[in-house]
This record gives C-alpha cells, structure tokens and sequence, in this order.
C-alpha cells in the first residue's frame, strides 16, 4: 500500500509506504516527523506507479499546471520515452557543453583527501590539532575556508548541546 501525504509545515507531498505499519514519517523538504495517523491522505494505492502519477497531479494543480499536466501523458510514458531517447546528456558532457573543465569542477569541491568537508567537521577538526581557545578554534576554521562568524556559531551550538565544553577560555571536545 502506497499513500501521498501533505505536510502541514510546508505543504510538500511525498510517497509513504505502508502508512499503517508505520508510527511516524518524516517530510523530505523540512525534515518535520509527523505521526501517519494524523498526515491527511490524499490517495491510496497497492501500485507505487499510481500513487506517484497521483502524486505529479496534485503538484501540477497546486502550481496551476494541470493542462500542461495532461498533455505530457503519464509517468510512466515520461519515463519509458525518457529510458528510450539518445538525448540524455551526463554530467561530465553538460559541464563540458557550458565551457567548464569537468575535472576541475570535481575537484573544486574535494579537499585533500578527495572528499569535503562540512563546516561542523572543521570546527571538530580545529578540537583535534590540539587548539583550544576561540581564538585558535576560529583562525584553524578561517584557514580552511570556514567563516569566522560561522565557526564561532558552531562553537556555541557544539557547548550549547554538551559536545564540548568551556572552562576559563579554554575549549574541549566531549
């Protein structure tokens, strides 16, 4: 059984498996948890097919595009002509068809290691090369690439939730 559900706090609708067997969902735009008794149902199917070309219909009448809706046919169509077409273009050709250097953009984004970094894994790091203060904390931030305002931010948010703590200036990672 496939079910589309509403949020309440953003009005988005999104597909829930088996509504019944489960307590609760979580919206995929907001991330708000909602108790699936309470989430309005707008349609119920067995067929993951129907409840999604449901789906694609209420979106289309709540942006007033519901002629547009009906002339381009079902998902399915969509998807099957789409599985079919040459016209498909991948990532690597879309970058390179708008003059940008596929490599360079991959490499752009990566750190070192190959891989980025979050803003909160910088800060953490900042704990690990044995820094302690704000001070130091913030300028190990700043050097790779996170701002002052926001490291000091998620300094305050880490000893906020208990995940490091203060004492006399000095800071320490939980």
């Amino acid at each position: 059984m496939y079910a589309v559900v509403g949020c309440h706090s953003c009005g988005t609708y999104w597909l829930v498996a088996d509504p019944r067997d489960q307590d609760s969902a979580t919206c995929p735009r907001c991330d708000t948890r909602h108790r699936t008794d309470r989430l309005k149902r707008f349609y119920e199917s067995e067929d993951r097919a129907a409840a999604a070309e449901a789906r694609a219909k209420l979106l289309a009448d709540k942006q007033g595009q519901s002629a547009a809706f009906e002339r381009a046919g079902t998902v399915a169509e969509l998807e099957r002509e789409l599985e079919e077409s040459e016209a498909v273009v991948d990532d690597r050709e879309y970058l390179e068809r708008a003059g940008l250097d596929a490599d360079e953009v991959a490499a752009a984004g990566a750190d070192d290691a190959g891989e980025s970094r979050s803003r909160d894994e910088v800060v953490r790091d900042a704990f690990r090369e044995g820094t302690a203060t704000e001070a130091d904390i913030v300028a190990y931030a700043t050097d790779h690439g996170v701002p002052a305002e926001a490291a000091r931010d998620i300094l305050d948010r880490l000893t906020r939730r208990g995940e490091a703590s203060e004492s006399r200036g000095e800071y320490r990672l939980l």
